[in-house]
């Protein structure tokens, strides 16, 4: 059986299931959508226009932080911390393909819940061949955000409550962007 560390070193990307409690990340989705349904957060994000967001949440960068010790041993690095960002996608919401910013060396997406008869892929293409990836609530995937290119098709859901943690790597190519 392959390690996720294995699988993130060969691959630049590994799926970590239930990186986070189902009860913390019920709470967190409940957090998040209220939220959004009370029009606390800004709707003015470049790839995915008038979609509820927010960088650096006080409590979504606790979690950043939280995670910080198990995302090190998942992906073999020592990491320093960036920011956290979250979004509350909506029916019909799709992520442009792209690669991240420097200061997203290392990143961590998170479902934490959803209103959707399936699972939303997330596609990552590490190779020649694309992959999809499905995550459940309390799924995380780790992935090398400036090198693999990722996307989202059109979600056929109500909607889905997804956090990204951003780190760079101590000794990396992008240590000054701590």
């Amino acid at each position: 059986m392959t390690s996720t560390k294995d699988r993130f070193a060969a691959d630049r990307y590994a799926v970590v299931r239930g990186l986070v409690h189902a009860r913390a990340c019920a709470f967190l989705y409940h957090y998040v959508t209220g939220l959004a349904q009370h029009g606390r957060l800004v709707t003015g994000d470049e790839q995915v226009p008038d979609t509820p967001c927010r960088y650096a949440d006080p409590l979504v960068e606790s979690l950043l932080l939280k995670l910080q010790p198990r995302i090190e041993a998942e992906c073999g690095l020592s990491l320093h911390p960036t920011y956290s960002y979250f979004r509350v996608y909506k029916h019909g919401d799709h992520l442009p393909r792209h690669s991240d910013r420097p200061s997203c060396e290392i990143s961590v997406t998170l479902n934490l819940g959803q209103q959707a008869a399936a699972p939303w892929a997330i596609w990552v293409q590490p190779g020649i061949e694309a992959i999809a990836v499905d995550l459940a609530p309390g799924d995380g995937m780790l992935y090398r955000g400036t090198e693999v290119p990722h996307w989202r098709d059109s979600f056929a859901g109500e909607c889905i409550a997804q956090v990204f943690l951003h780190y760079v790597d101590q000794d990396g190519p992008c240590m000054e962007w701590k």
